[in-house]
C-alpha cells in the first residue's frame, strides 16, 4: 500500500485539506487601477526639441570641419566656439528627445509629463 501525503504542522492528510477563497473586500494590496485616456503627447515641445537637436548637430559637425581646416582656414578660436555652442544647444535636446522616446516606448519610470509644455 502507499501511504498518502500528509501535512507534517497538523498532520493532516492532504487528501482531506480543503482550500476556500477569502472573500474579496475591494482593497488590500491588489492595485485596481482605473482606465485613463492615453497620456497627452506635447507635439510642440517634441518638434522643437527635433529641430534643435538637428541644429545642434549641424553646429557641432561644422565645428568639427572647421576645426580640422576641411571648410577654411578661419582659426581655432571660431571653431572652438562654434563647436561649443553646438554642444550646448545639442546636449539638453538629446536629454528630452531621449525622454520622449523611451516615453513612448512605455519605459517604466519616463512619462510625456516629464517634457516642458509648449501651450499657453
Amino acid at each position: 500500500m502507499v501511504p498518502t501525503r500528509t501535512n507534517v504542522a497538523t498532520e493532516i492528510p492532504s487528501s482531506k485539506v480543503k482550500v476556500s477563497m477569502l472573500p474579496s473586500t475591494g482593497g488590500g494590496h491588489i492595485n485596481r487601477q482605473k482606465k485613463t485616456k492615453s497620456p497627452k503627447i506635447p507635439y510642440k515641445a517634441i518638434a522643437c526639441a527635433t529641430v534643435q537637436f538637428s541644429i545642434g548637430a549641424f553646429l557641432i559637425l561644422l565645428g568639427c570641419f572647421l576645426l580640422a581646416g576641411y571648410i577654411s582656414k578661419i582659426g581655432s578660436s571660431r571653431a572652438v566656439a562654434v563647436l561649443i555652442v553646438g554642444l550646448l544647444v545639442f546636449l539638453p535636446v538629446f536629454y528630452h528627445l531621449l525622454i520622449a522616446c523611451r516615453a513612448q516606448r512605455g519605459c517604466q519610470g519616463y512619462s510625456y509629463q516629464d517634457l516642458t509644455d509648449c501651450d499657453d
